[in-house]
């Protein structure tokens, strides 16, 4: 007998927390797994005494739910959310809801939505953001998919999401697979912030020899201001934690970073568009480049270092540090936002991206006051090219622009690595300058490859060949691609 809300597949820890999330705000969940015995495990562990449902086969669990069904999976992503889908065609209805609530790809999101639609079967992609701690006490949730599917699922989803200033974090964002897109972009953007925090860390505790309370103190401090957030918070926790042996537990920890693949994504899309996506591509290169542990130990033993002793002002270099956090932070976002809007102008989507930076306020990693800025500064443009054209955010990037110089010279000079601070600080010279040389490089193309060129005193759009050598002819690449 139908008895269920919702459903959901797939007890690892965010599905279990999610459920329990529910639960707790009066909603009666039905549940099932493949291993069934996690299901035991659930209803007499977390879920005892709730009003959870569990089921042993996805008959059961199917026949449980009221109509139109709507089933939330939380599986691994790719192969497996294909496979749940097809076993659960045979117990599917016109007009039922299929919701992916994984780190789904957005392409696969795009295909699922457009093949379950042939079936009548409405299909949502959810983005869902905040870990464990987040799906049991609110996430941030960024649904795309299927539109007709928003009006069945849109009470119990914004019940559940994480709340601020009593708004839910959690609203449509748009089809096909925009849910997911933007949970990618959001995703790159953690990559970006969290490799700019390190590179933080990494220059008080080797050029300033800091040692870690006292840095600690320093991200505490940091997060009373305008870089308040999720990320900055626990910093300084972690850097205060001491391990059994009363040591700092980070300096324990090996200097190998792992990664699921969302950041990889957000870069190849960047690639697919023509996007400078230049500091959350930094961020998932250094990932790459701190798991080669070994061949930089190796390396290390064939360089002698060049150092520069830092001999200035300590207080003043941490400010110069937070205003290259703050600085390089902007970009990142700014150049998130960047691709969302190119990637909806490519797949024909209605983004608010004032609404997106409020989804974001809370529940989600990358949660911060800062994001209030950004939805101010696109609801009084909704069209704005680029967060940098912001009047607020150009009055911050002016202010921090001494200091930021500063910090990325002063670790040049010291040999420490900072590619998103400083990747960041190009990417903003860039942006900003009216010239750039690529007059000479598509010269160059056009030498080699005849890829043609527009000149300055031409309008946009015409192209032009030169014969360079005398010995190349008037073919150009509009016939042939060299």
């Amino acid at each position: 007998m139908a008895q269920a809300d919702i459903g959901l597949i797939g007890l690892a820890v965010m599905g279990q927390n999610l459920v329990l999330n529910m639960d707790e705000k009066g909603y009666k969940v039905a549940v099932f797994n493949r291993t069934t015995s996690k299901v035991d495990d659930f209803l007499a562990g977390a879920a005892k005494g709730s009003n959870v449902i569990g089921t042993k086969s996805l008959k059961d669990f199917f026949a449980t739910l009221e109509r139109p069904r709507r089933v939330i999976l939380l599986v691994k992503a790719g192969e497996a959310v294909d496979a749940f889908i097809e076993m659960s065609l045979p117990y599917l209805d016109k007009g039922d809801i299929i919701i992916d609530g994984g780190n789904s790809h957005y392409v696969d999101s795009h295909r699922r939505c457009e093949a379950l639609a042939a079936k009548g079967i409405i299909f949502v992609g959810a983005g869902i953001s905040g870990g464990e701690e987040g799906a049991r006490h609110g996430p941030s949730i960024m649904p795309g998919g299927n539109a007709e599917g928003w009006p069945h699922i849109k009470e119990i989803f914004q019940a559940i999401a994480a709340k601020v200033d009593d708004e839910p974090c959690c609203d449509w964002v748009g089809d096909d697979g925009a849910g997911h897109y933007v949970k990618m972009v959001h995703n790159g953007i953690e990559y970006g912030d969290m490799q700019l925090i390190c590179e933080a860390y990494h220059l008080m505790k080797s050029m300033l020899a800091m040692d870690s309370a006292e840095i600690a103190d320093v991200f505490t401090a940091w997060n009373e201001t305008e870089l308040n957030s999720y990320l900055i918070e626990i910093t300084g926790k972690i850097l205060g934690y001491q391990d059994d042996n009363d040591a700092p537990l980070v300096d324990n920890i090996l200097d190998v970073a792992g990664q699921k693949g969302t950041g990889k994504w957000t870069v190849m899309s960047a690639c697919d568009l023509g996007m400078p996506l230049t500091l959350i591509s930094e961020a998932v290169f250094a990932r790459f480049l701190s798991a080669m542990k070994e061949e930089r130990v190796e390396a290390s033993q064939h360089f002698e270092v060049p150092t520069v002793a830092f001999s200035g002002d300590k207080a003043l270099f941490i400010e110069y540090i937070r205003n290259a956090l703050y600085a390089s932070k902007i970009v990142s976002y700014a150049q998130g936002f960047m691709l969302m809007r190119q990637a909806a102008e490519q797949f024909e989507w209605t983004l608010n991206y004032g609404n997106i930076a409020l989804l974001w306020r809370g529940g989600c990693i990358i949660r911060s006051a800062f994001l209030k800025m950004i939805s101010k500064a696109f609801d009084k443009d909704p069209k704005l090219r680029s967060l940098l054209l912001d009047d607020y955010f150009s009055k911050e990037m002016t202010k921090a622009q001494e200091g930021w110089r500063k910090v990325v010279t002063t670790a040049v000079e010291q040999s420490i690595a900072v590619p998103c601070l400083s990747t960041a600080l190009s990417f903003f010279d860039g942006y900003r300058a009216s010239y750039l040389p690529a007059n000479l490089l598509q010269a160059q193309r056009d030498f080699f490859g005849a890829h043609t060129y527009e000149r300055v005193d031409k309008p946009r759009g015409e192209f032009f060949h030169t014969d360079w050598t005398g010995t190349g002819g008037t073919v150009s690449s509009t016939t042939y691609n060299a």
